[in-house]
């Protein structure tokens, strides 16, 4: 397009575009037929694709829908090239799910493995790191599952597609709060354990008497805190 064909008033080719009316026609035409072929993809790739997807999922699908989405905007394109494409996208997912169900080290390294980032009330800093997960993530999650304090959780997982999988402890012991700091009023209410100091770093909880120079033997830090207790 000439530079001087382009005019910001010119509301007509802002809306309207340069091709003829008929063009209009085609899109539809296209838009069904590449609907219709996504659809279908997504069927033979299974069920996991209407789910929670995984990295190996997710870029099928990304790839699937950029590579099918050119026809539509273009009229020069063909939809044979997409149909090429596809084939190609949905053959090599499904190679590489058939080949990931059989063999554990092919899946990890495909879709990644879950981590564990606590475990019995305390956290797991070596995962959360590898997993980029921050303490303020990881809390929030916990806030949402009505946790109130570590020593509330047996498990928590970071599953491969990235959820968080929470087991409870059927007998919660005292731990750190998951409380923001923001909020110093509600941490002032939770009642406190007297007879141990919890660690502030990782939620390790040591029994006293403890000196303010012990080192915690989960995370080396010598920052203690008194810690929350469930309520009777």
């Amino acid at each position: 397009m000439n530079p001087d064909d382009i005019k910001i008033d010119d509301w007509l080719r802002i809306f309207y575009g340069e091709l003829p009316a008929s063009y209009f026609i085609e899109v539809i035409i296209r838009m069904t037929f590449v609907y219709l072929l996504l659809m279908v993809c997504i069927r033979i790739m299974g069920r996991r694709m209407a789910s929670q997807l995984n990295r190996n999922e997710m870029a099928a699908l990304t790839s699937l829908a950029a590579a099918i989405g050119m026809p539509v905007l273009s009229p020069d394109r063909g939809l044979l090239p997409a149909i090429a494409i596809a084939i190609i996208i949905v053959a090599g997912q499904r190679w590489i799910s058939r080949i990931a169900s059989r063999n554990e080290k092919f899946e990890a390294i495909t879709q990644d493995d879950m981590e564990i980032l606590v475990k019995d009330g305390v956290l797991e800093l070596k995962a959360m790191q590898h997993s980029r997960i921050t303490r303020e993530r990881l809390f929030a999650e916990l806030r949402a599952a009505s946790i109130l304090h570590l020593g509330q959780v047996r498990r928590l997982y970071i599953e491969a597609n990235g959820k968080f999988t929470l087991i409870e402890n059927e007998k919660p012991k005292p731990g750190l709060s998951v409380i923001p700091n923001e909020d110093q009023e509600l941490i002032e209410e939770q009642p406190k354990a007297n007879d141990r100091l919890v660690c502030k770093n990782c939620g390790n909880t040591m029994f006293q008497p403890l000196k303010p120079e012990n080192e915690c033997n989960h995370c080396k830090d010598v920052n203690w805190i008194p810690p929350i207790k469930s309520e009777a």
